[in-house]
C-alpha cells in the first residue's frame, strides 16, 4: 500500500486529489495538510511513502517544504503546479522533488505518477522531462557550474546510466539501452546518488546536462 501525504492550500482542489486518490486499490490519503508548514510537521508525524506537494502555499511554500521534507529523507515529493516549466518547478526540482505533475493531468495519470515516484522512478513523463531538462540546462546560472571531478568517483557503467539519466530515461528504458536487467539499472542509479550525494534521479539528470554527458 502507497501512503500519500496530500498539501493543497485550496480545499476544493484537495478533496478533489483525495477522492481520486482513494480510488485507487494499492493508495492511501495518510493525511491532508493546508499549507507547508503543516505538510512538513505532517511528514515528519506519519512518515508517508509520497508527498503531492503544491508549490504555491501559504505560510511556507511548496519548495521549501520540499526542501525540509527531502532533507529530512521524510518521504519522496510529487509536485503539483498549475504551470508547467516555470520557476516554482525549477525550485522545487533544485529541492530535491521526484519529479512534477500538472494539476490539469488526467485522474488516472495522477495515479499513476504517486505510483511511479513509490517505486523511485522520479521521471514521471520522459517526453515532459527531458523538456524540463534541456530548459533548465539551457537558462543561466550565477554559480559556478559542477566539479567534473565529481564523477571520479563513478564506475564505467554507473556514468553510463548517469548520462542515460540526463536523457530522461526511465529505469526501463536504461535497461534496454545498456542491455542489463531492470533491477541492476535501478541498483546502479541508486549507488550514483549515493555517491553524488544527489536526492533524486532529477537532480542527476540536470546534473549530466550541467556537465554535458
Amino acid at each position: 500500500m502507497i501512503r500519500v501525504l496530500v498539501a493543497e492550500d485550496q480545499a476544493a482542489v484537495r478533496a478533489a486529489l483525495v477522492l481520486i486518490l482513494r480510488s485507487a486499490p494499492d493508495i492511501e490519503v495518510a493525511g491532508e495538510a493546508a499549507d507547508g508548514e503543516q505538510a512538513v510537521a505532517l511528514a515528519r508525524e506519519l512518515r508517508p511513502d509520497v508527498v503531492l506537494m503544491d508549490v504555491q502555499m501559504p505560510r511556507l511554500d511548496g519548495v521549501s517544504a520540499t526542501r525540509q521534507v527531502v532533507a529530512e529523507q521524510l518521504a519522496d515529493v510529487l509536485v503539483l503546479t498549475t504551470f508547467d516549466l516555470d520557476e516554482f518547478v525549477f525550485g522545487a526540482l533544485r529541492a530535491g522533488a521526484s519529479g512534477f505533475l500538472l494539476k490539469s493531468a488526467e485522474a488516472k495519470d495522477l495515479l499513476e505518477a504517486v505510483r511511479t515516484v513509490a517505486r523511485g522512478e522520479g521521471l514521471i513523463a520522459p517526453a515532459v522531462t527531458r523538456r524540463l531538462i534541456a530548459e533548465f540546462a539551457a537558462k543561466p546560472v550565477s554559480a559556478p557550474g559542477p566539479d567534473p571531478s565529481l564523477l571520479d568517483t563513478l564506475t564505467r557503467r554507473e556514468r553510463e546510466v548517469l548520462c542515460c539519466l540526463g536523457e530522461g530515461l526511465s529505469n526501463a528504458e536504461i535497461a534496454v539501452r545498456l542491455e542489463m536487467a531492470e533491477a541492476t539499472a535501478k541498483t546502479h542509479v541508486s549507488r550514483l546518488l549515493g555517491k553524488l550525494e544527489l536526492r533524486s534521479r532529477v537532480q542527476a539528470a540536470m546534473l549530466a546536462q550541467e556537465l554535458g554527458l
